[in-house]
């Protein structure tokens, strides 16, 4: 094993533990937060966040192979799909909720 594949390796170990730990950071933080909206942006950002940090990391192991031109297609369908789910998902919330003004006390609606 040469030092070029063990630096490779490494950093592919890095990125996806980094993207495994923002999404149970994620979790942790989808628990503690009371509200549903502030849910939905947490869950949006780290999901996005640490599916990005681990397919970069098994791109890194992977090599440059049309393996890794499908991941990166992956990378690009959860970067266009998640935000748009999420903004739905809460705007169903705000057209359904008939107590958002009060949950939401300082935010304007």
């Amino acid at each position: 094993m040469s030092i070029v594949e063990i630096i490779r390796l490494i950093a592919g170990f890095i990125f996806i533990f980094v993207g495994l730990l923002t999404i149970i950071l994620a979790i942790i933080g989808v628990y503690r937060f009371n509200y549903v909206l502030n849910r939905m942006h947490l869950a949006a950002t780290c999901d996005t966040m640490g599916m990005l940090f681990i397919l970069i990391g098994l791109v890194i192991l992977e090599g440059l192979t049309f393996t890794t031109l499908k991941l990166m297609c992956i990378v690009v369908f959860f970067w266009l799909s998640s935000p748009i789910c999420s903004h739905l998902i809460c705007d169903a919330e705000v057209e359904t909720n008939s107590k958002i003004n009060e949950e939401c006390e300082d935010i304007e609606v």
